[in-house]
């Protein structure tokens, strides 16, 4: 079996790749990684010497390059994706450009060649804020930056392509992932790596901004159950089932890397910040067999020492972003 996984030299991407094949053993699918190795694509996430991995540097938006890869694919996992909100607020652009026109020509060439299962990986942001309670997958989608309206009409787009077309797609909205290989723009690496480093780090507001955590391991189970298990032009919502505010998860942090609240520098707040996500991830737990393996206190330690012995991974990124 021949699988496509687009965004493969990222954190989440990867992850799945590694997985796969350690899973897999000698009958792991081959697979294609396509990816454009923007500042948070990096070649040190997969081991590129393994002969049932090729990578193909390149980009969604790429047509013809994506026809070419697409014809000698049986499924797509699509992860591919600009995803950092800040980023967003500041140039919208490539977020548009890559996370519509990149997943709808992806979704045309599928189309053409008749390639399915096609699983589009996406985000519980799409949703919004939500006061109370949590979101199934049939919540009205109400996004709120630009990156998650560029996710939300990706998600869209992808339904439509089934329900118009008959193909076989398949979405994954995910809650807030951590674990090793992230890049260090996201709040976890960014923190740990600085507490790391001796310097302060940035928290939004009064830290009151709650988010539900999911290490990177149970998402990518969670997105092979979809692709293994799940039905055409269904939704599933992957939680972590650990909700946390940004005030909380920072003190976790500070403990972890032995610093105090001195080491916090309270920031002006992220402008149209949500206050709250939380996805119902029942679906996918019946429908799926999906539940979180990984308890996040003990995921958590293990994330915070994968930074702490992998200084050689990430110091080169933060300087090449100072």
């Amino acid at each position: 079996m021949n699988l496509l996984v687009t965004g493969a030299a990222g954190f989440i991407g990867s992850q799945y790749v590694r997985a796969l094949l350690a899973a897999g053993g000698p009958d792991a699918p081959r697979i294609t990684v396509l990816d454009k190795l923007t500042y948070a694509g990096n070649l040190d996430n997969l081991d590129l010497d393994d002969p049932r991995i090729e990578f193909v540097q390149g980009d969604i938006r790429d047509a013809e390059l994506v026809d070419r890869l697409i014809a000698d694919a049986d499924e797509i996992v699509h992860f591919a994706a600009e995803s950092h909100v800040d980023r967003s607020i500041t140039g919208a652009g490539d977020f548009v450009l890559t996370n519509v026109v990149g997943t709808q020509t992806l979704l045309e060439a599928a189309l053409r060649h008749g390639v399915g299962p096609f699983v589009h990986v996406s985000t519980d942001e799409v949703y919004g804020s939500v006061e109370t309670g949590s979101s199934t997958e049939q919540a009205p989608l109400s996004p709120n930056s630009p990156y998650s309206a560029s996710k939300a009409a990706s998600d869209l787009l992808a339904l439509a392509y089934h329900r118009t077309h008959g193909l076989d797609v398949r979405v994954t909205r995910c809650s807030n992932n951590y674990g090793p290989y992230q890049y260090p723009e996201k709040v976890v690496p960014l923190f740990v790596t600085n507490l790391l480093d001796g310097r302060t780090v940035p928290l939004y507001g009064d830290g009151a901004n709650i988010r539900d955590w999911l290490h990177v391991d149970d998402h990518c189970h969670g997105v092979d159950l979809a692709r293994t298990r799940g039905r055409a032009g269904e939704v599933y919502n992957l939680g972590g089932g650990t909700e946390l505010t940004n005030r909380d998860l920072t003190g976790l942090l500070l403990d972890a890397c032995g610093a105090g609240w001195d080491r916090v520098e309270h920031v002006a707040d992220r402008k149209g910040h949500d206050l709250r996500y939380s996805v119902d991830w029942t679906k996918a737990r019946d429908e799926l067999g999906y539940r979180p393996r990984r308890d996040f206190t003990t995921g958590l330690a293990d994330t915070v020492a994968w930074y702490r012995d992998h200084r050689d991974w990430w110091q080169p990124l933060k300087r090449r972003s100072a």
